[in-house]
């Protein structure tokens, strides 16, 4: 869509989240809350996205394709815009204004928001709303002839303005120009000493010039998040949407309601995701992979055929390859899992390359906290065909050769060569009587 740029509100210092962190960059779902409506921004056709941040957040963008703005004081959402207008000097176009804190924003409803305000010709367009809950919403106050004659912030509305339910989602496309002349005309009078962009409409009006209201045909994507119960009912309904995708996609998602998958989550056709299970980040699986219950992956990656879980975890840097297995209670972390090698239960695998078909039997730990502080972690190698016993430990660096077998309770600390048994732990000594002996004292 061209000829159109974007800003993007996010001097605001979420007060109500009642967090050290602003609301627009709390975590949701992979992203932060302002990444959802910079994304939606990109891909609704915007050349260009300036960011008007606070002077403390403004970092918070360095190596993402946007300009950023600073709202050196917080004198409200006029002010915000105002402070954007030096990095659009001379653009002469569309400008799409979106609050940051609006991740339920989609690229579609914008696309045809702003293709509504083309199509009727205003200078500005708001994008209204209609919920069946009344929310603390400016008004949209039309004339006579179905035109918006200005926008009341609920705080200034009289009674019979506060009656009316169409509202505004802080969400408008302005010409350029007009939102330049209107911006100047703002001032602070009014009950939150504050520069309000919704005066502009006024202005624009009073100009001569005319504004125009598009009702979004879904009422909950516009609608901006305050507080953490309002960040959770975002998550629930962007978990449905991501769930969504992925079934339409082939992804069998057992109980879409208790699973949990990040946006940048790629699964294949024929994965199979079972109940309570949450995978975050950069995880990806490919076909036929079984997932959980009750697993959890980060920035893993998941082979053919893989079988998780219950309740295992896969920490970042876990490959699993074509066939493998991670069953209940493994906890795995910066590790490579050959083809077809199984850890079924009860172990914990770090910083290791294990090769093909081995089998690690219950209660191995790889022990690779460095020998020296400041030394990076030594990794343990395991071959292929290898098999260990139970309750074992490799003390990293420490290598185990193919087809070599481990005796249960061995803590190898040495190489074993490939083909070899290694055993690593006390003779056991029987010591007869020595029950009798202990009641007779």
């Amino acid at each position: 869509m061209s000829n159109l740029a974007a800003v993007v509100m996010a001097g605001g210092l979420g007060t109500r989240m009642k967090s050290a962190v602003p609301k627009h960059l709390h975590p949701l779902l992979g992203k932060r809350v302002v990444d959802w409506v910079l994304d939606a921004a990109r891909e609704s056709g915007a050349e260009r996205v300036v960011v008007v941040a606070s002077p403390d957040t403004r970092d918070a963008y360095d190596g993402q394709e946007v300009e950023v703005a600073v709202q050196v004081q917080p004198r409200g959402t006029g002010d915000a815009v105002a402070s954007a207008q030096p990095a659009l000097q001379g653009f002469d176009g569309d400008v799409l204004v979106l609050d940051a804190a609006a991740p339920l924003l989609t690229s579609e409803l914008l696309r045809e928001f702003v293709e509504e305000h083309r199509n009727g010709g205003a200078d500005v367009t708001i994008l209204s709303i209609e919920p069946d809950q009344p929310l603390p919403y400016g008004r949209i106050i039309r004339a006579e002839d179905g035109s918006v004659r200005e926008i009341v912030e609920e705080r200034d509305a009289s009674p019979e303005q506060t009656a009316v339910r169409e509202l505004n989602s802080s969400i408008y496309v302005f010409d350029a120009n007009a939102l330049r002349d209107a911006l100047g005309k703002l001032d602070a009078r009014n009950a939150q000493g504050e520069l309000y962009l919704t005066d502009t409409i006024a202005h624009i009006v009073g100009a001569g010039g005319s504004a125009q209201a598009w009702r979004s045909p879904d009422s909950l994507s516009p609608i901006g998040i305050n507080n953490r119960a309002e960040l959770a009912q975002a998550a629930a309904e962007l978990r449905d949407r991501i769930n969504e995708a992925h079934m339409l996609a082939g992804v069998t998602i057992v109980d879409p309601k208790t699973t949990w998958i990040d946006a940048g989550v790629e699964l294949e056709t024929d994965v199979v995701v079972h109940p309570f299970t949450v995978l975050r980040g950069r995880t990806s699986a490919a076909s036929g992979a079984e997932i959980g219950p009750h697993a959890v992956a980060v920035d893993a990656t998941i082979g053919q055929r893989v079988s998780i879980g219950p309740f295992c975890y896969l920490r970042p840097g876990t490959v699993l390859d074509p066939d493998a297995k991670a069953g209940t209670f493994v906890e795995i972390k910066n590790s490579r899992i050959g083809a077809g090698t199984k850890i079924p239960h009860l172990s914990y695998i770090g910083d290791a390359d294990i090769g093909d078909g081995t089998n690690i039997a219950a209660g191995n730990i790889t022990a690779n906290f460095p020998h020296t502080p400041g030394e990076p972690k030594g990794r343990t190698t395991i071959g292929s065909n290898v098999r260990t016993g139970i309750h074992n430990g490799f003390v990293a660096p420490v290598e185990v050769g193919d087809d070599a077998w481990i005796a249960a309770g061995s803590v190898i600390t040495k190489d074993v060569p490939p083909g070899a048994l290694g055993v690593a732990r006390a003779r056991q000594e029987n010591k007869e009587g020595y029950a009798r002996r202990q009641s007779d004292d």
